[in-house]
């Protein structure tokens, strides 16, 4: 019997005309199978495609897709849109290292929508508080250029725009 294997998603990353290159995600529908499905519904319909990596904290992490970003001002970047569709907490054991995908919320622990991080570094702290779905497999180099990108406090001066497909074999 062959194994099943994880779904993985391309971001395609740039900033201007410059090519940040790609990172590679693996999803983790094993342990959140809600906040995996959402993330595949949303590539579906294209609604990354045009975000920004709009919050980005070295040492810590980029978090991006919030659809405020795509055209809205950029002081209403990770506000989120009302009535986007939540996604109930699905809290597991992945430690918060280098590399997870999770997804970024308000203080409610369901409030989960679109918008997602992915760390930079290991975040203990955030463990078993907010989802873990998924993890960088390729691309960490681009991650790294995207957290030293020349930031306003934790927003890139410059928009470092995504596009997110779903890789096929």
């Amino acid at each position: 019997m062959e194994e099943k294997k994880n779904p993985q998603y391309v971001i395609s990353v740039k900033q201007g005309d410059v090519d940040f290159g790609n990172i590679i995600l693996e999803l983790f529908p094993d342990v959140a199978p809600k906040h995996c499905h959402n993330f595949d519904s949303l590539v579906g319909i294209k609604f990354y495609d045009g975000t920004a990596f709009h919050r980005v904290i070295p040492g810590f992490m980029i978090q991006g897709g919030d659809p405020n970003s795509k055209s809205k001002p950029k002081e209403t970047w990770g506000m989120g849109e009302p009535g986007q569709k939540t996604v109930p907490a699905e809290f597991n054991d992945i430690s918060h290292e280098r590399g997870i995908l999770s997804a970024a919320r308000t203080p409610d622990p369901n409030s989960a929508t679109s918008q997602f991080f992915i760390c930079v570094a290991a975040a203990p702290h955030l463990n078993k508080q907010y989802t873990v779905y998924g993890k960088v497999i390729t691309g960490m180099d681009v991650v790294d250029k995207i957290v030293s990108v020349p930031c306003d406090g934790s927003a890139p001066k410059v928009k470092v725009e995504m596009k997110i497909t779903k890789k096929t074999d």
